[in-house]
């Protein structure tokens, strides 16, 4: 038997794609518990939005669910307002915004107008119509927009990882 004729097999190198942050955050977001979302969501929003809430601007959503589904992670968030308190909730929200993440930063950044978003169907709304509108025009009527603080710089922060995604 010559050396020509023996099985070699070919080393094969397996290239993985490299991560991204959108990858990172559908691997993560299931293994995350509730209770930590909770503590890292919830006093964000409550900084950034102490002055419409200690106003009563969100009051229409006292005792209702709203969800922000960001299709493109598989990633859910279902908000509801109880004692003048933006807080996660586990149930699915009566109304629900649905995007890609890329239109949900647009929005909280304010790069794009929220309307624009809407009608060109980048951002849905579904089931409770009223109270998903109810939602996009506080959120639109806020004059610091969502890009303020310590939300802002991680939204900054994402948008940075977005160009480079």
């Amino acid at each position: 038997m010559s050396l020509l004729s023996l099985p070699f097999s070919k080393p094969s190198f397996s290239i993985s794609p490299p991560i991204t942050p959108s990858h990172l955050i559908r691997l993560l977001d299931p293994r995350v518990p509730f209770t930590i979302k909770q503590h890292i969501v919830e006093p964000l929003l409550n900084r950034t939005f102490a002055m419409p809430l200690a106003e009563g601007e969100f009051d229409a959503l006292e005792g209702r669910c709203i969800s922000l589904n960001i299709a493109d992670l598989g990633m859910t968030l279902s908000l509801t307002l109880e004692s003048q308190r933006l807080m996660l909730c586990r149930e699915k929200g009566e109304a629900t915004i649905r995007g890609g993440w890329r239109e949900f930063l647009c929005l909280a950044t304010r790069r794009e107008d929220p309307d624009s978003l809407f009608f060109q169907r980048r951002l849905i709304i579904e089931g409770d119509t009223e109270l998903g509108l109810t939602l996009k025009n506080l959120l639109d009527g806020c004059e610091e927009g969502l890009a303020q603080g310590r939300l802002g710089e991680l939204l900054l922060g994402l948008e940075r990882l977005v160009r480079k995604e």
